[in-house]
């Protein structure tokens, strides 16, 4: 058998060939920690877990500098927990676009932010990025009290402020943790709101302007969720289809923010979202915004658009 031979095509992703080989092919360059020299953010990598290797990297704007070296009280601020996308096989916290893009909204937001590097599928297959993200929960609740392992989030991180934010994948793991956090809580954090950009939904039956993407599209989607998750019962599993989840109700937040893109074929499914929400036992506020004209994670390819700047206003908003 020629080790060429692929087991699976997900370009522009990934590639995984017969002999076990793992070809990432989007967006592989990784950025160390630093102080930004545009937004004097810092920014550090903090390691959650051994085993499992759970990691994250945390940001705190640089108002907190100006505290850090006086003995005056720290005035407690935002604190956003992001999940990175690249459906679950791609990408991680140390990825360029990712550091950028959370340099930029921690500067703007004036919040602190902590970046959860999970593990990727192949090698560890879903639940484990459900599973990663909820141990960075518990280890961020671990801070609420002021005596945890982690400075900046002793001195700087308000736990009832607490906001979840994902792009596609990350979108995804968002929603999650936002209903396991109603269905479990954790003690000492209070979750106000939750921002979904281009969240990762899909389902077996169309919705929306779905009846006319093109089959290899849809079989697209519906096969990474396969891939990402050989244990799933298919497109209709309540982790990649919350429309089909009986507890959607329980969802831990107070506010979600939804951003669909006009020429995402995973639009309709966040419009679709708001609407299911709406018409569950769900008592919160949810606002979904289109951006005109533009496709799936528009915003980290070009972050200086109109768009992505109006985008980025409205999460500032949220979060303050």
């Amino acid at each position: 058998m020629s080790n060429e031979e692929l087991a699976y095509d997900f370009s522009p992703m990934i590639k995984v060939y017969k002999d076990g080989r793992v070809e990432r092919l989007n967006d592989t360059d990784r950025v160390p920690p630093s102080t930004d020299p545009k937004t004097g953010v810092q920014s550090k990598d903090v390691v959650i877990s051994q085993e499992p290797a759970i990691s994250a990297r945390l940001y705190i704007p640089k108002s907190t500098t100006a505290t850090t070296t006086t003995s005056a009280p720290q005035t407690k601020l935002p604190l956003l927990i992001y999940f990175h996308g690249g459906g679950f096989c791609i990408r991680s916290s140390s990825s360029r676009r990712h550091h950028n893009y959370l340099n930029a909204l921690v500067s703007e937001a004036n919040v602190v932010a902590v970046s959860v590097d999970y593990r990727l599928v192949p090698e560890h297959p879903l639940p484990a990025a459900y599973d990663d993200s909820w141990a960075a929960l518990k280890w961020v609740a671990s801070h609420s009290d002021g005596n945890g392992s982690e400075d900046w989030l002793n001195r700087f991180a308000d736990f009832q402020r607490v906001f979840l934010a994902g792009n596609s994948a990350g979108a995804n793991i968002t929603h999650n943790m936002a209903m396991k956090l109603g269905c479990e809580r954790l003690v000492g954090v209070k979750l106000i709101g939750i921002v979904l950009v281009h969240p990762y939904f899909w389902g077996t039956e169309p919705v929306g302007a779905e009846l006319t993407t093109p089959a290899a599209a849809r079989e697209y989607m519906a096969g990474v969720w396969r891939f990402a998750c050989p244990s799933t019962s298919g497109s209709n599993d309540p982790l990649i289809n919350p429309a089909n989840d009986p507890k959607l109700g329980k969802l831990g937040c107070e506010k979600v923010l939804v951003f669909v893109a006009e020429k995402d074929v995973l639009k309709d499914r966040g419009w679709h979202y708001s609407e299911t929400l709406k018409k569950s036992r769900w008592n919160g506020a949810v606002e979904v915004i289109e951006a005109a004209g533009e496709g799936h994670s528009f915003h980290l390819e070009d972050p200086t658009c109109d768009n992505a700047v109006a985008m980025e206003k409205k999460i500032v908003a949220f979060l303050n």
